[in-house]
């Protein structure tokens, strides 16, 4: 009987690995489905369009979906109706659900006379919509009509669900104020490959942006700084004339009509109010706030250095914390929740706690007082006393209290939720001790770390590339699974003053952690993955969304030759198929230049470096010029690019 049962699970992977791999070449969905089965034939897009589908609100955007992609660029007139025997598109509800799909999956069958998408619920309508999209030319995504396109699908059969209910991404609009109209884009682009969570990041020590009524100078005053430009962390300190202009918020109007515009598409968002560190622009607009006299001289941050990260901790140059000791920081803090609960249904709001500098509190009476009070050993102690605290005015709200990694030193409060940033440490240990945690680690999931070498992007103290993105597992097999409710990459905006770069940092290495949260392990593969992340480029290209060509960039390793104080260079290729051409005699390389086959050694007298890669004749990487110098420094402290190692 065992035989038979392991013969049978062996057929079974066989037959599921023959509909994975078994695809013609055009087919390219991200996330990866559970289960794709190419069957003969092809789909052909009529000139009339009839779309059957159940009524109601939560079907409204996924018409409007299905109507845009069907008739802007095919030049076909779409029709809606509730009963149609000849449909061209079914959404169908089912009326007793598939257990396997759960509330956002669906089955997907192209068949050539007819497409039908079967879910339990509109969110999984939704989500077969993106994926049939994704099945058709790459011009379907255009915004205007496009002539001599063949609207042909591959016929396939698809079965898909998610890993992970918690899907997410981290956008800083606080760092860089960005519009209603931008973060309203921003999830446009997300939803497409199937995320369902928009973490904003809302206040900071470059702006408070979001409106709270009760309190009006967090925007009038907290809201705005100067302007710079330029590497942020860097600038030098405004002046005294210099308009405080620069910046933005959102009214309480505003909010409502992201949150609605995110839930017409199916995505939760998730405030955060960043406590008790990253808080100069509340202290700037209410001084009382802080522990440290003089704090009314403060002004927001504008990119100025005072920050110092070292190994002995976090030491700031002013006093960017409200003050755990302070019972009027508790009140305003209940007045914030109370308006933030209220404009985002969301059951959880994140607080922040992330790289607390204590050493003004270290220095201050009342902190000293509120120790000996309460019998608090270290500041980290402090913090956590802080937390506790805060969490309880979080569920007064009828919320639940999340955080960043930080929350558990010093004790982690009763019921919170961790969301663990500084690697997967901090996830495992809340796990292990029964709390909920989602995984964004830098590991795997800042996009704000460099897509490739120094040498070419902007530069940021970290790289991350997109074949280590891919390998984000929120859950690691030492911890219960039940408890990472998901993952999420995060994009913080120091570096991104304009939305053409914020695409640039997000794709496509938010497809990677798209899929991660989406698909099971058992089906990722990143060669393939790579050739899909190709095809969506050419799509992006015709939507005119940017993203980074870094993973066409080669990867530098140098280091001193094994028998000589010459300077060696390997070069390497995230996808497969790339031939690396390169110069040294500061001319530009092209094909017909040397292509590279074993390690270089760096000529005596060269001054620089230049390759590029090809694909066949076509040119697909950046030209990347590097000096010798920058090499052997490289060489020397054996500090190379090919993945963020901090």
């Amino acid at each position: 009987m065992k035989k038979l049962l392991g013969l049978l699970c062996l057929s079974f992977i066989a037959l599921h690995s023959f509909g994975q791999s078994n695809r013609d070449g055009n087919i390219a969905i991200i996330p990866e489905p559970v289960s794709l089965t190419q069957k003969e034939g092809e789909f052909t897009l009529p000139k009339r369009v009839i779309i059957e589908t159940a009524t109601g609100p939560e079907m409204k955007q996924i018409i409007a979906t299905l109507r845009e992609r069907f008739s802007v660029p095919t030049g076909s007139k779409v029709v809606v109706l509730s009963n149609a025997q000849a449909a061209t598109i079914k959404l169908i509800l089912n009326k007793k659900a598939d257990d396997a799909l759960g509330k956002e999956g669906y089955n997907l069958a192209v068949t050539p006379k007819g497409i039908f998408i079967k879910a339990n619920g509109p969110a999984g309508l939704f989500y077969g919509a993106q994926t049939l999209v994704q099945l058709f030319p790459k011009e379907i995504v255009s915004n205007k009509y496009v002539a001599n396109v063949s609207w042909m699908a591959p016929c396939v059969e698809i079965t898909d669900y998610p890993r992970f209910k918690w899907r997410g991404l981290m956008f800083d609009v606080a760092r860089h104020f960005f519009t209603k109209a931008e973060v309203e884009q921003y999830i446009d682009n997300m939803v497409k490959y199937k995320m369902n969570l928009l973490h904003l990041h809302l206040t900071d020590d470059e702006g408070w942006r979001i409106e709270i009524k009760s309190l009006p100078r967090l925007t009038t005053v907290g809201a705005y700084n100067v302007k710079k430009v330029g590497y942020f962390g860097n600038f030098s300190p405004p002046g005294p004339d210099e308009p405080r202009d620069y910046g933005g918020f959102y009214t309480q109007k505003d909010i409502k009509e992201i949150v609605q515009y995110a839930k017409d598409r199916f995505v939760d968002i998730l405030p955060e109010i960043d406590v008790p560190g990253h808080s100069l622009a509340a202290v700037v607009a209410y001084p009382e706030l802080s522990c440290t006299p003089g704090a009314d001289k403060y002004q927001v941050r504008s990119g100025e250095h005072f920050m110092n990260f070292s190994k002995d901790g976090i030491k700031a140059g002013i006093d960017n914390t409200l003050c755990p000791a302070n019972e009027k920081v508790y009140d305003f803090l209940d007045k914030v929740l109370t308006e933030v609960a209220q404009l985002f249904p969301f059951g959880y709001i994140h607080m922040g706690g992330d790289e607390c500098a204590k050493n003004f509190w270290e220095q201050s009476d009342a902190i000293k007082a509120l120790m000996q009070k309460e019998n608090l050993k270290t500041q980290e102690e402090v913090q956590s006393y802080f937390e506790k605290r805060i969490e309880k005015i979080v569920e007064s709200k009828g919320k639940k209290f999340m955080g960043w990694d930080e929350i558990l030193e010093g004790g982690l409060a009763p019921d919170a939720i961790v969301m663990s940033w500084r690697g997967m440490k901090g996830g495992i240990q809340a796990a292990k001790m029964g709390h909920e945690v989602v995984m964004s680690p830098t590991t795997f999931a800042y996009l704000d770390y460099m897509n490739g070498d120094p040498a070419i992007e902007p530069r940021v103290y970290s790289t991350l590339r997109l074949n280590k993105a891919y390998q984000f597992d929120p859950a690691p097999d030492s911890v219960d699974s039940k408890l990472i409710i998901g993952g999420q990459a995060n994009l913080w905006t120091e570096q991104v003053y304009n939305t053409r770069h914020l695409e640039y940092m997000t794709w496509p290495r938010a497809f990677a952690i798209a899929e991660a949260v989406w698909s099971p392990k058992s089906v990722r593969n990143f060669d393939d993955f790579a050739s899909r992340v190709e095809k969506h480029f050419d799509r992006f290209d015709v939507a005119q969304t940017k993203y980074a060509p870094s993973v066409y960039d080669p990867i530098f390793t140098a280091k001193i030759g094994a028998d000589t104080t010459k300077t060696e260079v390997e070069l390497s290729t995230e996808v497969k198929g790339l031939d690396i051409h390169y110069t040294f005699d500061n001319s530009f390389p092209d094909q017909f230049y040397p292509k590279y086959t074993a390690p270089l050694l760096v000529p005596t007298d060269a001054y620089m470096l230049r390759v590029i890669t090809y694909k066949g004749d076509k040119p697909v990487g950046r030209l990347i010029t590097i000096t010798v110098d920058e090499l052997k420094k490289r060489a020397k402290s054996k500090r190379n690019y090919p993945n963020n190692d901090d």
